[in-house]
């Protein structure tokens, strides 16, 4: 007897047992929270040849991970695509071995045309919207999800999943009214849903709205934080709200707290935390040795695989001072240029100026980085991330002109963040 989902979906290989236990581990990998792990292991020792618990365990240790969890990703894959499948299955499947080929593109293609089919494989529109931000793709990131609505209804169990995913992309297409309601909702259904949480976190960043980001994020709703999946960033974006405020000493108690106390090599983590010290450090914010220990953790993983996390592998290198890093990881994107897969792309399109400014501005050479930094900052997206992160390369650039006596560019540089982005208070500072 075939087994399936509560969406009528089949999973082949599985057991009732192995099936209930899949389901266990998929909801909570929807939200980014709890223990996804144990269930999912429990599944496949009890259904070995389970397609979709493979390709479940696949997604979530392929993407912003380290190597050694990485891995775990590349075994899953190498079973799951010698077992008997589905084409639906087959999909998830060609999709993951794209994306091991360094083929972004074509793996979110793949998952397009598999929510197509199936519009209620909620795994093949989280995991797509996942490939959409890897490619900075904000218009996928929305339609991915708007197109499957019509099969959709606020009854249906994951309703809260979907609402939290489309939630993220209208944010990123700046409906933020109806990002922020879509997130609402999201986090109404299901309070430990961190995507939804963390989606509405973007819109009040985006707004520039700190105070009620704080309320939030610590106050509203805090169901999110324990065993959080996604805490590092969710807690990143809380940190971004006191920043705003101009409250340095909570950022910093943040950081050596929820966001890097631990200091992992996951790239996202290392991503965040760069992220973080850079801003402080734009500031005049003493940040101690934490750039020196981040910047042990980036010569820890392989480069040279992501033009985004590359970029900031150099906040961390040029913060902790690292120059010999720092220029062998400009060496390296060399190398990427001519390497197989979309990276390529990406480095030529904004990593490497990126990198090259960042390097640059950390050698004092502020004029050549306003140059590249003006040359690129209208593409920064082709890397991936979100608005908020990339947003990082702005306020460089703002400090960067300040710098190099280019008042007149600073200036309309400060006049444009009015139109766009509300300039938070410290980096008002910045410019005094």
């Amino acid at each position: 007897m075939t087994v399936k989902d509560h969406h009528g979906l089949e999973m082949t290989g599985a057991s009732a047992r192995a099936a209930e236990l899949y389901q266990t581990a998929r909801e909570r990998f929807h939200c980014y929270a709890g223990d996804s792990f144990t269930p999912l292991e429990e599944a496949l020792a009890d259904s070995p040849r389970f397609v979709m618990a493979h390709v479940l365990k696949a997604w979530m240790t392929l993407i912003a991970a380290n190597t050694e969890v990485a891995a775990m990703g590349v075994a899953a894959f190498q079973i799951a695509k010698d077992l008997p499948m589905n084409s639906r299955e087959a999909g998830h499947v060609a999709a993951i071995g794209s994306l091991l080929a360094g083929e972004v593109r074509a793996a979110a293609r793949i998952m397009e045309d598999v929510a197509l089919a199936h519009p209620h494989d909620v795994l093949a529109l989280q995991a797509g919207q996942t490939l959409d931000f890897l490619l900075g793709d904000s218009r996928m990131l929305r339609d991915r999800i708007a197109r499957v609505l019509p099969s959709w209804s606020r009854g249906r169990p994951d309703w809260h999943a979907i609402q939290g995913l489309l939630a993220f992309g209208l944010e990123e297409t700046g409906l933020y009214d109806r990002a922020e309601a879509a997130g609402r909702e999201a986090v109404e259904l299901e309070p430990t849903n961190n995507w939804g949480q963390h989606a509405v976190a973007h819109v009040m960043v985006m707004q520039g709205r700190n105070a009620d980001g704080i309320r939030w994020m610590r106050h509203e709703n805090s169901a999110w934080q324990p065993e959080a999946q996604l805490g590092v960033h969710n807690w990143w974006h809380t940190a971004l709200f006191h920043l705003g405020l101009g409250e340095t000493d909570e950022v910093l108690k943040l950081y050596d707290g929820p966001i890097y106390g631990e200091g992992t090599t996951f790239a996202f983590d290392m991503v965040d935390a760069a992220a973080m010290l850079w801003r402080l450090q734009l500031l005049g914010v003493d940040v101690g040795d934490r750039f020196g220990r981040l910047a042990d953790n980036f010569a820890r993983e392989p480069r040279g695989q992501s033009a985004f996390v590359d970029t900031h592998a150099m906040l961390a290198f040029v913060g902790a001072g690292r120059s010999d890093q720092a220029r062998a990881l400009l060496e390296t994107q060399a190398a990427a240029l001519q390497g197989p897969g979309d990276n390529a792309y990406f480095v030529r399109e904004a990593g490497l100026p990126a990198i090259q400014a960042i390097h640059a501005f950390g050698d004092g050479a502020y004029a050549k980085a306003v140059e590249l930094l003006r040359g690129v900052r209208s593409k920064t997206h082709r890397f991936g991330g979100s608005h908020a992160q990339r947003d990082v390369l702005d306020l460089t650039l703002i400090a960067a002109a300040r710098r190099s006596g280019d008042v007149r560019l600073e200036k309309a540089l400060l006049a444009e963040r009015e139109g766009a982005i509300p300039l938070p208070e410290y980096a008002r500072a910045l410019a005094a």
